[in-house]
Formats: structure tokens, C-alpha cells, sequence
């Protein structure tokens, strides 16, 4: 049974008209380092895998958004926003904007092991969304060369380290290696769960190598996706998988409806912090989990970091694509809201 919380600890576009691509993938070429702020040494939270280009078709609009994307992004800038420092390990190519790095550099973001591969092709998707946002369709239409292990600095040290694929491009070899080299790793598995059809369409499937369950501490997908990673048709017996392989939290994305969380199988109900004025989810589960990386790190309980997980990702959705205020305050502000109404509801 999920249990709601008791109260946390106290806080602290670029637009075009989208073009149709084929399917392409990736070529082998000459790999030209992007620097974007110091080199990889010591670094509270590490990000992996593809940044992308997205083409985004909400409801609201005729026309698609053409914004930066993947899992990457959206962590990076939901943690730097609640001050810890961010840097990420990627691969684009050619095609990669950069506005993009230029944004993302601005933002105090350490590029400096993200590799631009000139004549290959940035990882794209095309999402178009019902009208009530609450299903899409995602297209893969290229792919960039996969993060290999010799794209980990032998010199990175992280206080956590965040895996998150979007198109299954993080090489097996790659997560033993990055176990060595942070306190704890954070997976979020969506893209080791996706196949492409000829036509770029995702196929789902079953997590094929569950021993990396073993390697992190911290385990994050939406409810599909859990179900899919451990071939269980139930959420609570998919919760209880993940900790059987020594986990210790996991948590589950709900969308509008909040979130599950699983502290060494003691469970919570997270609520949604819900305004009405969502207008693009797109990485809002991304968000969650970059604020909660950023207050767990500051020795937070992890009610409470949830709790900032859901709030962030609430103004995250308020907003098209990874463009993020400096709204820290708000933040704190609907998280204390939060884990209040749910002591409130607890008590009647």
C-alpha cells in the first residue's frame, strides 16, 4: 500500500518549421571536443547520454517546435537551477546547434566532454501529443554515435551520476565503468527499453541486461516503463523487483497524477502540484529527477527531495521545452505546499 508523506525537510527556442528526416544513422568521423567550462574532474552530478534535437507538435500549435532535447538536458538545467554544478557526457553531430552549447554553457553547464562528431548526425525525434497531453507518439528519424567507454574520463569524479539513454546508445561496458567513478548512480532506462522500427516508430521491450539493477542506488521511469524493464504487468510487483536487485530507492513517474516513491520498500504517494496551465510535458520526468538529485546531494530526506521533484517538474511543464527561470523560490514554494496537503489529507 502507498503511504502519502509526512513533511520534508525545510529548503533552502530556437523555433523552425520542422522538416521530415529519413532515418540515418551514425557514421564513423572525426570526433572535435566541445569545451563548454573546465574539464571533467570534480563534479556533483554527471549526466549521460544523448543530447537531441525535438520536434515537438502540441495541440495548441499547427506547427512544430524545433527545441534542444533529451534527458540530458532537462536534468542538467533542472539541477543547476537548485545550485549544484552539472556537466555532461554526450555526443552530437554536425547538425547541432551552437546556440545550443552556447545556452547551455551560459546556463554554468560543464560541456567539456560532450563530443561533436562533424559528419555524422545529431539523435532526433519527432513527438506529437493528443490533445489533452496525456499520450504521444515519439519518431526516431537519425541517430548520433553511441557514448562509448572511452568517452568517460579516466579524471571524473562525481558526487552522483546520472544515466539516462533515449535511443539505447550508453554501451553496457560504459555503466560498470562510470560505477567506479562516482558516491552513487541514478539510472533512468527508457532507452535501453527502445527498439526503432524501419520507419523510426519505438518499439518497447524488457531490459535484456538486468544485472545493471546492481550497479545504482537510484532507479527512475514512468510506470510503463518499470513494467517493461522488469516484464511484470504491476507496478507494485516491478517496485519490489528493482529493490530485490539491491536498489535502495526507486521512483515511479505518474504524469499529472504525481509520483511513486520506494525507500528500501517503504512507500509514498507523491502528488502533482497541478496549475492548469501545463503545456508541454516533455521531460517533465527528467526534471523530477534532477531536482531530486540536487537536494538528495544536499543531505536531504528523499520525501522531501520528491517533493521538489514534483514541483519542479510542475513549472517545467508550464513551459515549451528546457527553458527554466530562475525559480528556485517557486519551487521550494510548491513543494512545502505539497507535502503539506498531504499531512492535511493524512490527518482527516
Amino acid at each position: 500500500m502507498w503511504r502519502r508523506p509526512s513533511k520534508g525537510n525545510s529548503p533552502a527556442s530556437i523555433k523552425n518549421l520542422a522538416r521530415v528526416y529519413k532515418l540515418k544513422l551514425y557514421s564513423v568521423s572525426i570526433v572535435i571536443l566541445v569545451i563548454g567550462g573546465n574539464s571533467l574532474t570534480l563534479t556533483d552530478i554527471a549526466a549521460v547520454g544523448h543530447f537531441s534535437i525535438d520536434s515537438i507538435l502540441l495541440p495548441s500549435s499547427q506547427k512544430p517546435y524545433i527545441l534542444l532535447g533529451g534527458s540530458v538536458a532537462y536534468v542538467a538545467l533542472s539541477a543547476q537551477r537548485l545550485g549544484v554544478n552539472v556537466s555532461v557526457i554526450s555526443k552530437v553531430g554536425g547538425d547541432f546547434p551552437e546556440a545550443y552549447l552556447w545556452w547551455l554553457g551560459q546556463e554554468g553547464i560543464n560541456l567539456s566532454k560532450v563530443s561533436k562528431i562533424e559528419d555524422a548526425c545529431t539523435t532526433r525525434f519527432e513527438l506529437r501529443y493528443s490533445q489533452d497531453l496525456s499520450n504521444r507518439s515519439l519518431r526516431l528519424t537519425s541517430k548520433a554515435p553511441p557514448i562509448s567507454v572511452d568517452d568517460v574520463p579516466n579524471s571524473l569524479k562525481a558526487r552522483a551520476i546520472h544515466i539516462a539513454p533515449i535511443a539505447n546508445e550508453i554501451e553496457n561496458e560504459v555503466v560498470e565503468k562510470l560505477k567506479a567513478h562516482a558516491d552513487f548512480l541514478s539510472l533512468d532506462p527508457q532507452g535501453f527499453l527502445r527498439t526503432f522500427d524501419q520507419d523510426g516508430n519505438v518499439v518497447h521491450h524488457t531490459l535484456p541486461n538486468k544485472r545493471i539493477f546492481e550497479l545504482v542506488n537510484i532507479y527512475k521511469s514512468s510506470s510503463e516503463e518499470i513494467m517493461y524493464a522488469t516484464n511484470l504487468n504491476d507496478v507494485d510487483a516491478a517496485v519490489k523487483a528493482i529493490h530485490d536487485f539491491g536498489v535502495k530507492i526507486v521512483i515511479v513517474t505518474l504524469g499529472m497524477k504525481g509520483a511513486l516513491l520506494s525507500v528500501e520498500g517503504t512507500n509514498y504517494k507523491i502528488p502533482a502540484y497541478n496549475t492548469g496551465k501545463a503545456v508541454d510535458p516533455t521531460g517533465a520526468g527528467d526534471v523530477f529527477i534532477g531536482a531530486f538529485l540536487a537536494e538528495y546531494l544536499k543531505g536531504k530526506e528523499a520525501l522531501w527531495c520528491a517533493c521538489v521533484g514534483s514541483a519542479a517538474a510542475s513549472i517545467a511543464v508550464e513551459a515549451i521545452g528546457p527553458t527554466f527561470a530562475d525559480c528556485g523560490t517557486e519551487i521550494y514554494r510548491r513543494a512545502h505546499v505539497l507535502c503539506e496537503k498531504e499531512i492535511k489529507n493524512e490527518l482527516h
